[in-house]
């Protein structure tokens, strides 16, 4: 695996890098992107790699860490952890590359965080800490229904995207720019708007990777391509960089491109580097490194 050339700028050509995105992430230049979309692997009992990180320390208070807006990082995090200690090696994991992220982050650019319900909550709080409560914009519920029901409980049919910006006052966002959807009720409104449809709200209504769908790349955390157009069509330009150093199947990356965005995508699994050079391979404005 190789890091990130040291001859990257925001005018070079798109970009797919195998290696451990926490060795690329640093070689970065700051306030490079203007979206950054994560999908880290969920924290379903995996041991996760920790890693270290340097931090802020706050004055007079040995071991805590200073958050972005001056919140104490440390402390929340070990309110945490007295709830649940399984918490701790992911978001040791995680911790070092949203700080990263936050660096990387344009200054009207936009964090894209993408859980399940067994680590949604922490990371709002965390991010809170790190970026600021009034850097939070939206919550943001994927519901699908696809797959086992359960008889038990109500099934989980849904992810949940976490939403933050890098500067409340100068964020990029233009809902008009969105795919719109139809109205569930079109009888309620005229026939025009009906046929035009309606802005998303944030409960995106939207199917799975289809196991027999073109998009299907045969990775198994693929993403569904709406919701990554979404995510890219509000949040950034024309000839905006895009960044997801978690790349899996590289839907971040295939989005991008098609909507006239270039991008830059880490990953170190060489399946996913595989899939990648095949979903590419029409591409000759794709670099891989």
């Amino acid at each position: 695996m190789r890091g990130m050339p040291a001859d990257w700028t925001p005018r070079s050509p798109s970009r797919v890098i195998h290696a451990d995105n926490l060795s690329v992430l640093p070689t970065l230049p700051d306030a490079s992107f203007s979206v950054i979309y994560l999908d880290p692997p969920f924290n379903t009992g995996r041991s996760q790699a920790r890693q270290s990180t340097t931090s802020v320390r706050s004055d007079g208070a040995a071991g805590s860490i200073t958050g972005f807006k001056g919140q104490s990082y440390q402390r929340i995090k070990g309110d945490l952890l007295r709830y649940d200690d399984r918490f701790e090696d992911y978001w040791e994991f995680l911790e070092p590359r949203l700080i990263e992220a936050w660096r990387l982050l344009a200054d009207d650019g936009t964090l894209y965080l993408h859980l399940d319900y067994r680590e949604a909550h922490y990371a709002k709080v965390l991010l809170d800490a790190l970026f600021g409560r009034d850097s939070f914009l939206n919550e943001i519920i994927w519901a699908y229904d696809y797959g086992a029901k359960s008889k038990n409980r109500w099934p989980t049919k849904h992810d949940t995207i976490l939403v933050y910006v890098k500067s409340p006052p100068n964020y990029y966002f233009d809902s008009t720019t969105v795919d719109r959807e139809p109205y569930m009720a079109p009888g309620l409104v005229t026939p025009e708007k009906a046929e035009r449809g309606k802005l998303p709200t944030d409960v995106w209504w939207h199917t799975i990777v289809s196991p027999t769908g073109k998009e299907k790349t045969g990775y198994p955390t693929q993403k569904p391509e709406g919701v990554l157009r979404r995510i890219i069509q509000a949040s950034s330009r024309e000839g905006d960089w895009v960044l997801d150093f978690f790349a899996g199947s590289g839907t971040t990356g295939a989005v991008a491109a098609a909507l006239g965005r270039r991008f830059l995508l880490v990953d170190q699994n060489p399946e996913a580097i595989a899939v990648m050079r095949a979903r590419f391979a029409e591409r000759p404005d794709v670099d891989f490194a």
